[in-house]
């Protein structure tokens, strides 16, 4: 053993503080944060409940912060590293494909179990205790506000189906021009890993932001609102969690032939980083890198896994809406039949680029109601109870966006079979320390 090895190898003697996995951290600042919200909502501390509710809010605007420019530079890069993979139409195919019938599996769930509990029975709520939001959806608002009016205001106000839009246009744009546009790809691509390592920075501030969004939720809400909602609430968590647990891990092991477990083993990381920020776009960097450490192409993961941040939303966009319509219907006393529910399907499965992975999913179900023709005071009921449930939305959502490339690569014969059967649950640390060696965007193919 040479000289230089000895000394990397060397552990320096003594006492050290020991390095507390991240996945505890997590865990850790939920249950402070329970306590925390506990204590102020049950003594009546009101600085505290402004502490925590600062504590959430400044986390979540440090996630937001970084989303326009991230998305519009993920997507871009990713249209043009399409080049490098063969067969790429068929991927991108393949891919939207899978997006949709996972999308028709999760709302025929939902439906289901709206079905079979009727959450709007027995909540004690009436028509006057809902409002009207600010704004919603509709498809014709959805479909002409994919084109902006300019390129500056939807960085500015964070629409991110336009920031989409020009995304895509730019990239094919520079696949087209070619080598003449290598200077605007190589920028794209530099910026593109500063805005991931600042989100890494972010990332790891999660178990504070833990600690203020759980904390501020239970001591603003209380037990006793969910306990009106007890019904809805249990059936959005039963509901992600067939899916989950269940739709996953089927179509892993008799679509792609893999072991479900090893991919909840991977995939882990950005499953609980999901649930804690509860934004697919601020968790995009962590599951493009568990995406690719279960042997996903590079490529083809900077492709599909920055389409799915903004697109694939089983929990926000299918099962969601799905139960929130029944319940609607249910407190309005409105009727819905077969012609509503094929309507709901249809909604979901095209309609869900319109959630574009932000934290909650009001637009997504503005755009359901309006469909249906249900009161748009709807929203006003769920708005309160949306924290507690987008956390497990957003859980899934994640969850499907690793798992669609996992799928789609195993089927056309490019998973890494080995890196898969040898993913870890691996500390968050562990994503940063070897960013160099695996970084989520490939370097621009040389002439």
């Amino acid at each position: 053993m040479s000289a230089n090895s000895t000394a990397t190898t060397h552990k320096p003697s003594g006492f050290g503080i020991p390095k507390i996995p991240f996945w505890a951290q997590i865990v850790a600042g939920l249950v402070l944060g329970v306590l925390l919200g506990w204590l102020a909502r049950s003594q009546d501390v009101s600085w505290l409940v402004t502490t925590l509710d600062k504590i959430g809010s400044i986390f979540i605007q440090l996630l937001k912060l970084a989303v326009a420019p991230l998305v519009f530079f993920a997507i871009l890069v990713s249209i043009t590293n399409l080049r490098k993979v063969n067969n790429a139409a068929r991927l991108a195919g393949q891919t939207l494909l899978w997006f949709m019938i996972t999308s028709l599996i999760a709302v025929v769930i939902g439906l289901a179990i709206g079905l079979l509990t009727n959450p709007g029975a027995g909540t004690g709520l009436t028509p006057k205790d809902g409002a009207k939001p600010d704004s919603t959806g509709s498809w014709i608002d959805f479909l002409t506000g994919i084109i902006p009016e300019n390129i500056i205001t939807p960085f500015t106000d964070l629409n991110v189906l336009q920031i989409v839009f020009m995304a895509v246009v730019a990239g094919i744009a520079v696949l087209k021009i070619g080598e003449k546009a290598k200077p605007i790809l190589d920028v794209s691509e530099s910026v593109l890993t500063l805005l991931q390592k600042a989100l890494w920075w972010v990332i790891k501030l999660s178990p504070i932001g833990t600690v203020g969004l759980i904390g501020f939720a239970i001591a603003d809400y209380g037990w006793d609102l969910i306990g009106k909602y007890a019904t809805f609430t249990a059936d959005i968590y039963i509901g992600c969690a067939i899916v989950l647990f269940g739709v996953y891990p089927l179509l892993l092991s008799s679509v792609a032939k893999l072991n479900p477990l090893q991919f909840f083993k991977g995939a882990w990381p950005a499953i609980q980083l999901a649930f804690v920020s509860r934004s697919s776009v601020g968790t995009m960097p962590v599951t493009q890198r568990v995406t690719e450490r279960l042997g996903v192409p590079k490529e083809y993961t900077s492709f599909a896994v920055p389409f799915g941040a903004t697109t694939k939303m089983d929990g926000c966009a299918a099962i969601y809406p799905a139960i929130a319509a029944i319940f609607v219907a249910q407190i309005f006393d409105v009727q819905i039949g077969i012609k509503e529910y094929l309507l709901i399907a249809f909604v979901s499965v095209i309609g869900s680029a319109a959630t574009a992975g932000l934290t909650g999913a009001t637009v997504m179900l503005t755009l359901t109601l309006s469909t249906l023709g249900l009161p748009m005071e709807g929203v006003g009921l769920l708005l309160a109870i949306d924290p507690i449930l987008d956390m497990m939305r957003t859980a899934t959502n994640v969850a499907g966006q690793a798992l669609i490339p996992v799928i789609v690569a195993a089927r056309e014969k490019i998973l890494d079979k080995d890196a898969y059967d040898s993913a870890t649950a691996s500390p968050i640390d562990d994503f940063d320390s070897d960013e160099s060696e695996s970084a989520a965007v490939p370097a621009p193919a040389t002439a």
